[in-house]
């Protein structure tokens, strides 16, 4: 009788792991490569999360990758020229491999930027 409820009991805590999400975990890796530590997710956590962030442009360039276990997906793909970020979510287990889709710099945007601040400038008289 006691081996029958101590193996029902390791049963019911294995199967508790089994069916546990699991996400490649990093913070603000420079690089995908350094994103290939994984975490067991909390019951409440149902999505790997990546967030992939960049600022700067052309040699002054920076990106960052987060990535981790999430209660709910962010749907965020912002970007303001010099700066932005993207989200990307998957709900199986180390689907989060790759890198969300890369945020580029928006040359348009700083362009637009640029000659409403000298539009701006001009009508002050400077």
């Amino acid at each position: 009788m006691k081996t029958s409820l101590l193996l029902v009991l390791i049963l019911a805590l294995c199967t508790e792991f089994a069916f546990s999400l699991s996400c490649f975990s990093c913070k603000d890796a420079t690089s995908n490569i350094y994103c290939l530590g994984s975490t067991i997710c909390n019951e409440n956590e149902k999505y790997c999360l990546t967030s992939y962030s960049t600022t700067g442009y052309g040699n002054d360039r920076k990106q960052y990758i987060t990535k981790k276990c999430s209660a709910y997906c962010p749907t965020v793909d912002l970007n303001i020229g010099i700066a932005g970020i993207a989200t990307s979510c998957c709900e199986t287990s180390l689907c989060n491999f790759s890198g969300a889709t890369s945020v580029k710099t928006s040359y348009t945007m700083i362009a637009l930027g640029v000659l409403a601040s000298l539009t701006c400038i001009f009508r002050m008289g400077f």
